[in-house]
Protein backbone atom coordinates (compact mmCIF):
# COMPACT_ATOMS: atom_id res chain seq x y z
CA UNK A 1 0.00 0.00 0.00
CA UNK A 2 1.37 3.39 -1.01
CA UNK A 3 1.87 5.69 1.97
CA UNK A 4 0.41 9.19 1.63
CA UNK A 5 2.23 12.30 2.82
CA UNK A 6 0.67 13.92 5.88
CA UNK A 7 0.99 17.62 6.63
CA UNK A 8 -0.08 19.95 9.43
CA UNK A 9 -2.33 22.76 8.21
CA UNK A 10 -3.88 24.16 11.39
CA UNK A 11 -2.89 24.75 15.02
CA UNK A 12 -4.82 25.75 18.12
CA UNK A 13 -3.92 26.06 21.79
CA UNK A 14 -5.03 27.38 25.15
CA UNK A 15 -2.26 27.08 27.73
CA UNK A 16 -0.91 28.48 31.01
CA UNK A 17 1.41 30.80 29.05
CA UNK A 18 -0.92 31.92 26.26
CA UNK A 19 -4.54 31.40 25.22
CA UNK A 20 -3.90 31.40 21.46
CA UNK A 21 -1.20 29.92 19.24
CA UNK A 22 0.39 33.35 18.79
CA UNK A 23 0.54 34.04 22.52
CA UNK A 24 1.64 30.48 23.32
CA UNK A 25 4.60 30.71 20.93
CA UNK A 26 5.62 34.15 22.19
CA UNK A 27 5.49 32.81 25.73
CA UNK A 28 7.67 29.84 24.83
CA UNK A 29 10.33 31.86 23.05
CA UNK A 30 10.50 34.39 25.88
CA UNK A 31 10.71 31.78 28.63
CA UNK A 32 7.37 32.78 30.16
CA UNK A 33 6.54 30.96 33.38
CA UNK A 34 2.99 29.69 33.86
CA UNK A 35 3.22 28.73 37.54
CA UNK A 36 1.40 30.44 40.37
CA UNK A 37 -0.77 29.91 43.43
CA UNK A 38 -3.79 27.67 42.86
CA UNK A 39 -7.03 29.62 42.47
CA UNK A 40 -9.39 26.80 41.49
CA UNK A 41 -9.76 25.57 45.10
CA UNK A 42 -8.40 26.23 48.58
CA UNK A 43 -5.15 24.26 48.65
CA UNK A 44 -4.09 25.25 52.18
CA UNK A 45 -4.30 21.70 53.54
CA UNK A 46 -2.63 20.12 50.50
CA UNK A 47 1.08 19.43 50.11
CA UNK A 48 1.20 21.48 46.90
CA UNK A 49 -0.27 25.00 46.73
CA UNK A 50 0.59 25.96 43.16
CA UNK A 51 -0.04 24.91 39.56
CA UNK A 52 0.11 26.17 35.99
CA UNK A 53 -3.43 27.42 35.44
CA UNK A 54 -4.81 28.98 32.26
CA UNK A 55 -4.83 32.72 32.94
CA UNK A 56 -7.82 35.02 32.53
CA UNK A 57 -10.15 32.27 31.42
CA UNK A 58 -13.87 33.06 31.41
CA UNK A 59 -16.16 30.53 29.71
CA UNK A 60 -18.56 33.37 28.91
CA UNK A 61 -15.99 34.65 26.43
CA UNK A 62 -16.38 31.44 24.41
CA UNK A 63 -19.74 29.82 25.22
CA UNK A 64 -23.28 30.75 26.11
CA UNK A 65 -24.23 29.78 29.66
CA UNK A 66 -26.31 26.78 28.60
CA UNK A 67 -23.43 25.31 26.60
CA UNK A 68 -20.86 25.99 29.31
CA UNK A 69 -22.98 24.09 31.86
CA UNK A 70 -22.93 21.00 29.65
CA UNK A 71 -19.17 20.81 29.13
CA UNK A 72 -16.49 20.11 31.72
CA UNK A 73 -13.50 22.44 31.72
CA UNK A 74 -11.29 19.95 29.87
CA UNK A 75 -13.87 19.69 27.09
CA UNK A 76 -14.21 23.47 26.93
CA UNK A 77 -10.45 23.77 26.51
CA UNK A 78 -10.45 21.05 23.82
CA UNK A 79 -13.19 22.77 21.82
CA UNK A 80 -11.48 26.16 22.06
CA UNK A 81 -8.19 24.72 20.76
CA UNK A 82 -9.98 22.81 17.99
CA UNK A 83 -11.92 25.91 16.94
CA UNK A 84 -8.68 27.84 16.54
CA UNK A 85 -7.00 25.01 14.61
CA UNK A 86 -9.95 24.54 12.25
CA UNK A 87 -10.19 28.27 11.56
CA UNK A 88 -6.41 28.43 11.11
CA UNK A 89 -6.56 25.62 8.56
CA UNK A 90 -9.40 27.32 6.67
CA UNK A 91 -11.50 24.17 6.54
CA UNK A 92 -14.99 24.78 5.12
CA UNK A 93 -17.73 22.62 3.58
CA UNK A 94 -16.75 24.13 0.23
CA UNK A 95 -13.16 22.82 0.28
CA UNK A 96 -13.45 19.71 2.48
CA UNK A 97 -15.81 16.74 2.60
CA UNK A 98 -17.04 16.82 6.19
CA UNK A 99 -18.10 13.17 5.94
CA UNK A 100 -14.38 12.42 5.66
CA UNK A 101 -13.10 14.56 8.57
CA UNK A 102 -12.13 12.49 11.62
CA UNK A 103 -11.63 13.70 15.17
CA UNK A 104 -9.39 12.23 17.87
CA UNK A 105 -9.39 14.65 20.80
CA UNK A 106 -8.49 13.07 24.09
CA UNK A 107 -7.54 13.56 27.74
CA UNK A 108 -5.64 11.63 30.35
CA UNK A 109 -8.34 11.49 33.04
CA UNK A 110 -11.24 13.54 31.68
CA UNK A 111 -13.66 15.46 33.88
CA UNK A 112 -12.20 14.44 37.21
CA UNK A 113 -13.14 17.65 38.98
CA UNK A 114 -16.80 17.42 38.02
CA UNK A 115 -16.85 13.80 39.16
CA UNK A 116 -15.37 14.86 42.50
CA UNK A 117 -17.93 17.61 43.08
CA UNK A 118 -20.85 15.30 42.27
CA UNK A 119 -19.57 12.58 44.60
CA UNK A 120 -19.00 15.09 47.41
CA UNK A 121 -22.52 16.46 47.06
CA UNK A 122 -23.94 12.95 47.18
CA UNK A 123 -21.82 12.03 50.22
CA UNK A 124 -23.22 15.02 52.11
CA UNK A 125 -26.83 14.30 51.14
CA UNK A 126 -29.40 12.02 52.74
CA UNK A 127 -28.45 9.28 50.28
CA UNK A 128 -31.10 10.08 47.70
CA UNK A 129 -29.39 9.82 44.29
CA UNK A 130 -29.67 13.32 42.87
CA UNK A 131 -27.02 13.62 40.17
CA UNK A 132 -26.62 16.05 37.31
CA UNK A 133 -27.89 14.72 33.98
CA UNK A 134 -24.51 15.83 32.64
CA UNK A 135 -22.46 13.81 35.14
CA UNK A 136 -21.43 11.09 32.70
CA UNK A 137 -21.03 13.29 29.63
CA UNK A 138 -18.91 15.82 31.55
CA UNK A 139 -16.69 13.05 32.88
CA UNK A 140 -15.92 10.76 29.96
CA UNK A 141 -12.71 11.21 28.00
CA UNK A 142 -14.18 10.85 24.51
CA UNK A 143 -16.61 13.77 24.86
CA UNK A 144 -14.39 16.46 23.23
CA UNK A 145 -14.36 14.53 19.97
CA UNK A 146 -18.11 14.17 20.14
CA UNK A 147 -18.84 17.86 20.71
CA UNK A 148 -16.38 18.94 18.00
CA UNK A 149 -18.03 16.66 15.46
CA UNK A 150 -21.50 17.81 16.51
CA UNK A 151 -20.57 21.48 16.18
CA UNK A 152 -19.06 21.12 12.72
CA UNK A 153 -20.79 18.09 11.26
CA UNK A 154 -17.61 16.04 10.94
CA UNK A 155 -18.68 12.43 10.29
CA UNK A 156 -15.34 10.68 9.95
CA UNK A 157 -13.84 8.33 12.58
CA UNK A 158 -14.31 9.79 16.07
CA UNK A 159 -12.85 8.42 19.31
CA UNK A 160 -10.27 9.03 22.02
CA UNK A 161 -6.90 7.42 22.66
CA UNK A 162 -6.16 7.07 26.38
CA UNK A 163 -2.64 6.40 27.65
CA UNK A 164 -2.28 8.86 30.54
CA UNK A 165 0.29 11.53 29.65
CA UNK A 166 0.94 9.99 26.22
CA UNK A 167 -2.74 10.22 25.20
CA UNK A 168 -2.61 13.13 22.77
CA UNK A 169 0.59 11.95 21.11
CA UNK A 170 -1.12 8.63 20.48
CA UNK A 171 -4.04 10.65 19.05
CA UNK A 172 -1.64 12.33 16.61
CA UNK A 173 -0.20 8.97 15.58
CA UNK A 174 -3.64 7.45 15.03
CA UNK A 175 -4.74 10.39 12.87
CA UNK A 176 -1.46 10.14 10.96
CA UNK A 177 -2.02 6.45 10.25
CA UNK A 178 -5.61 6.96 9.08
CA UNK A 179 -4.46 9.53 6.54
CA UNK A 180 -1.25 7.98 5.27
CA UNK A 181 -2.92 4.63 4.66
CA UNK A 182 -5.67 6.27 2.62
CA UNK A 183 -8.59 5.85 5.04
CA UNK A 184 -9.21 9.60 5.51
CA UNK A 185 -7.94 12.89 4.17
CA UNK A 186 -8.40 15.15 7.19
CA UNK A 187 -8.17 14.69 10.97
CA UNK A 188 -8.55 17.01 13.94
CA UNK A 189 -6.28 15.62 16.67
CA UNK A 190 -5.01 16.65 20.07
CA UNK A 191 -5.83 16.58 23.74
CA UNK A 192 -6.76 18.51 26.86
CA UNK A 193 -6.20 18.43 30.59
CA UNK A 194 -8.05 20.18 33.43
CA UNK A 195 -7.27 18.24 36.59
CA UNK A 196 -6.24 21.10 38.88
CA UNK A 197 -8.59 20.28 41.73
CA UNK A 198 -8.75 18.48 45.05
CA UNK A 199 -8.79 15.02 43.50
CA UNK A 200 -6.09 15.67 40.90
CA UNK A 201 -3.68 17.51 43.19
CA UNK A 202 -4.41 15.28 46.18
CA UNK A 203 -3.97 12.12 44.15
CA UNK A 204 -0.67 13.17 42.60
CA UNK A 205 0.52 14.41 45.99
CA UNK A 206 -0.21 10.99 47.46
CA UNK A 207 1.98 9.46 44.75
CA UNK A 208 4.74 11.98 45.56
CA UNK A 209 4.70 12.97 41.90
CA UNK A 210 4.13 16.72 42.30
CA UNK A 211 6.66 19.35 43.28
CA UNK A 212 6.07 20.77 46.76
CA UNK A 213 8.29 23.83 46.31
CA UNK A 214 5.63 26.09 47.82
CA UNK A 215 8.13 28.76 48.81
CA UNK A 216 9.10 29.35 45.16
CA UNK A 217 6.50 28.08 42.66
CA UNK A 218 8.10 29.91 39.73
CA UNK A 219 11.22 27.74 39.96
CA UNK A 220 9.42 24.49 40.76
CA UNK A 221 9.28 23.02 37.26
CA UNK A 222 12.97 22.51 36.62
CA UNK A 223 13.58 19.59 34.24
CA UNK A 224 17.07 18.06 34.35
CA UNK A 225 18.09 20.24 37.31
CA UNK A 226 19.81 18.63 40.31
CA UNK A 227 17.13 19.79 42.77
CA UNK A 228 13.99 18.95 40.81
CA UNK A 229 11.35 17.41 43.06
CA UNK A 230 8.40 16.53 40.82
CA UNK A 231 6.19 17.95 38.11
CA UNK A 232 3.93 20.99 38.24
CA UNK A 233 0.38 20.19 37.17
CA UNK A 234 -0.92 22.30 34.29
CA UNK A 235 -4.10 22.64 32.26
CA UNK A 236 -5.23 23.60 28.77
CA UNK A 237 -5.40 21.99 25.34
CA UNK A 238 -3.72 21.71 21.98
CA UNK A 239 -5.15 20.76 18.60
CA UNK A 240 -3.66 20.05 15.17
CA UNK A 241 -5.28 19.68 11.77
CA UNK A 242 -3.64 16.85 9.84
CA UNK A 243 -4.25 16.51 6.10
CA UNK A 244 -3.23 14.36 3.22
CA UNK A 245 -0.71 16.45 1.29
CA UNK A 246 -2.47 16.43 -2.09
CA UNK A 247 -5.77 17.38 -0.46
CA UNK A 248 -4.12 20.29 1.35
CA UNK A 249 -2.42 21.51 -1.81
CA UNK A 250 -5.60 21.24 -3.87
CA UNK A 251 -7.44 23.59 -1.54
CA UNK A 252 -4.52 25.99 -1.23
CA UNK A 253 -3.87 25.39 2.47
CA UNK A 254 -0.85 26.82 4.24
CA UNK A 255 1.39 24.08 5.60
CA UNK A 256 3.30 24.30 8.87
CA UNK A 257 5.25 21.04 8.72
CA UNK A 258 5.12 17.45 7.55
CA UNK A 259 4.43 14.62 10.00
CA UNK A 260 6.76 11.83 8.96
CA UNK A 261 6.97 9.26 11.77
CA UNK A 262 5.38 7.84 14.86
CA UNK A 263 6.66 5.30 17.37
CA UNK A 264 4.96 3.48 20.24
CA UNK A 265 6.19 1.18 23.00
CA UNK A 266 5.64 -0.13 26.51
CA UNK A 267 8.14 -0.10 29.35
CA UNK A 268 6.70 -3.36 30.73
CA UNK A 269 8.31 -2.38 34.00
CA UNK A 270 6.21 -0.48 36.59
CA UNK A 271 2.86 1.32 36.81
CA UNK A 272 4.43 4.74 37.49
CA UNK A 273 8.24 4.54 37.52
CA UNK A 274 10.10 4.58 34.20
CA UNK A 275 12.46 1.81 33.27
CA UNK A 276 15.74 2.99 34.89
CA UNK A 277 17.64 2.69 31.63
CA UNK A 278 14.82 4.15 29.55
CA UNK A 279 14.26 0.91 27.64
CA UNK A 280 10.74 1.79 26.52
CA UNK A 281 11.86 5.32 25.62
CA UNK A 282 14.63 3.88 23.44
CA UNK A 283 12.27 1.59 21.55
CA UNK A 284 9.75 4.35 21.05
CA UNK A 285 12.24 6.80 19.55
CA UNK A 286 13.89 4.11 17.42
CA UNK A 287 10.53 3.05 16.02
CA UNK A 288 9.59 6.64 15.18
CA UNK A 289 12.92 7.16 13.41
CA UNK A 290 12.51 3.92 11.46
CA UNK A 291 8.94 4.83 10.61
CA UNK A 292 10.11 8.19 9.24
CA UNK A 293 12.69 6.42 7.05
CA UNK A 294 15.54 8.60 8.30
CA UNK A 295 18.80 8.10 10.14
CA UNK A 296 19.14 9.18 13.79
CA UNK A 297 21.58 11.93 12.83
CA UNK A 298 18.81 13.70 10.88
CA UNK A 299 17.15 14.81 14.13
CA UNK A 300 18.04 18.40 15.08
CA UNK A 301 15.66 19.00 17.98
CA UNK A 302 13.96 16.97 20.71
CA UNK A 303 11.09 18.27 22.82
CA UNK A 304 11.44 15.84 25.70
CA UNK A 305 8.78 14.46 28.00
CA UNK A 306 10.97 16.17 30.60
CA UNK A 307 8.57 16.34 33.53
CA UNK A 308 11.02 17.43 36.26
CA UNK A 309 10.72 14.15 38.15
CA UNK A 310 13.88 12.66 39.67
CA UNK A 311 13.78 9.32 37.83
CA UNK A 312 12.02 10.26 34.60
CA UNK A 313 14.48 12.92 33.47
CA UNK A 314 17.46 10.61 34.03
CA UNK A 315 15.84 7.71 32.15
CA UNK A 316 14.91 9.87 29.16
CA UNK A 317 18.40 11.34 28.97
CA UNK A 318 19.99 7.89 29.02
CA UNK A 319 17.60 6.81 26.27
CA UNK A 320 18.49 9.78 24.09
CA UNK A 321 22.18 8.98 24.39
CA UNK A 322 21.57 5.33 23.53
CA UNK A 323 19.45 6.11 20.46
CA UNK A 324 21.60 8.92 19.06
CA UNK A 325 25.13 8.11 20.25
CA UNK A 326 27.59 10.91 19.56
CA UNK A 327 24.95 12.79 17.56
CA UNK A 328 23.07 13.37 20.82
CA UNK A 329 25.51 16.21 21.55
CA UNK A 330 24.48 17.99 18.35
CA UNK A 331 20.75 17.96 19.14
CA UNK A 332 19.01 20.95 20.70
CA UNK A 333 17.02 19.38 23.52
CA UNK A 334 14.40 21.14 25.64
CA UNK A 335 11.46 20.66 27.97
CA UNK A 336 8.68 23.17 27.49
CA UNK A 337 7.04 21.76 30.63
CA UNK A 338 9.45 24.02 32.49
CA UNK A 339 7.12 26.83 31.36
CA UNK A 340 3.69 25.25 30.87
CA UNK A 341 3.76 22.65 33.60
CA UNK A 342 2.42 19.21 32.77
CA UNK A 343 -0.94 19.15 30.96
CA UNK A 344 -1.20 15.38 31.46
CA UNK A 345 -3.18 14.01 28.48
CA UNK A 346 -2.93 17.37 26.73
CA UNK A 347 0.86 17.61 27.06
CA UNK A 348 1.77 15.76 23.89
CA UNK A 349 -0.41 18.01 21.74
CA UNK A 350 1.01 21.32 22.92
CA UNK A 351 4.54 19.92 22.80
CA UNK A 352 4.01 18.71 19.23
CA UNK A 353 2.83 22.24 18.40
CA UNK A 354 5.93 23.68 20.08
CA UNK A 355 8.10 21.34 17.97
CA UNK A 356 6.30 22.35 14.76
CA UNK A 357 6.69 26.05 15.48
CA UNK A 358 10.36 25.53 16.35
CA UNK A 359 10.88 24.00 12.89
CA UNK A 360 8.91 26.73 11.14
CA UNK A 361 10.57 29.64 12.93
CA UNK A 362 14.08 28.25 13.39
CA UNK A 363 13.99 28.84 17.15
CA UNK A 364 14.31 26.27 19.95
CA UNK A 365 12.44 27.48 23.07
CA UNK A 366 14.39 27.26 26.32
CA UNK A 367 14.27 24.90 29.25
CA UNK A 368 13.89 27.44 32.04
CA UNK A 369 14.70 27.07 35.75
CA UNK A 370 18.09 25.43 35.42
CA UNK A 371 20.35 26.20 38.36
CA UNK A 372 22.57 23.18 39.12
CA UNK A 373 23.76 20.27 37.00
CA UNK A 374 22.74 16.77 38.06
CA UNK A 375 25.74 14.38 38.06
CA UNK A 376 23.43 11.66 36.75
CA UNK A 377 22.66 13.75 33.63
CA UNK A 378 25.35 14.42 31.03
CA UNK A 379 26.14 18.17 31.25
CA UNK A 380 27.52 18.18 27.71
CA UNK A 381 24.09 17.62 26.17
CA UNK A 382 22.47 20.81 24.89
CA UNK A 383 19.32 21.26 26.99
CA UNK A 384 18.82 24.86 25.74
CA UNK A 385 18.91 26.01 29.35
CA UNK A 386 17.33 29.36 30.21
CA UNK A 387 17.54 31.00 26.79
CA UNK A 388 15.98 30.28 23.38
CA UNK A 389 18.34 29.34 20.57
CA UNK A 390 18.13 30.29 16.90
CA UNK A 391 18.93 27.32 14.70
CA UNK A 392 18.06 26.06 11.25
CA UNK A 393 16.04 22.91 11.97
CA UNK A 394 14.98 20.12 9.63
CA UNK A 395 13.57 17.36 11.86
CA UNK A 396 12.05 17.64 15.33
CA UNK A 397 11.10 14.76 17.62
CA UNK A 398 8.62 14.98 20.51
CA UNK A 399 8.34 12.42 23.31
CA UNK A 400 5.38 11.58 25.58
CA UNK A 401 5.45 8.90 28.28
CA UNK A 402 2.49 7.87 30.42
CA UNK A 403 1.81 6.03 33.66
CA UNK A 404 1.48 2.34 32.89
CA UNK A 405 4.70 2.58 30.89
CA UNK A 406 2.91 3.64 27.70
CA UNK A 407 5.08 5.67 25.35
CA UNK A 408 4.61 7.63 22.12
CA UNK A 409 6.97 9.61 19.89
CA UNK A 410 6.27 11.73 16.82
CA UNK A 411 8.65 13.24 14.28
CA UNK A 412 7.96 16.35 12.20
CA UNK A 413 9.89 17.57 9.18
CA UNK A 414 10.32 21.14 8.03
CA UNK A 415 7.93 21.48 5.12
CA UNK A 416 9.40 21.28 1.64
CA UNK A 417 6.99 21.01 -1.27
Amino acid sequence: MESKRVVVTGLGAITPIGNTIKDFWEGLVNGKNGAGEITRFDSALFKTHFACEVKGYNPDDYFDKKTARKYDLFAQFALIAADEAIADAGITPENTDFDDVGVIMTSGIGGVNHLFSEVMEYAQSDGTPRFSPFLITKMIVNMPGGIISIKYGFRGPNYATVSACASSTHAIIDGFNHIRYGKSKTFIVGGAGAAIGQLGVGGFNAMKALSTRNDDPLSASRPFDLNRDGFVIGEGAGSLVLEEYEHAMARGAKIYAELVGGGESADAYHITAPHPEGLGDVLCMQRAINDAGIQPDAIDHINTHGTSTPMGDVAETLAIKKVFGEHAYDISINSTKSMTGHLLGGAGAIEAIASILALKNGIVPPTINHFDDDPQIDPHLDFTFNRAKKRDLHYALSNSFGFGGQNATVIFKKFES
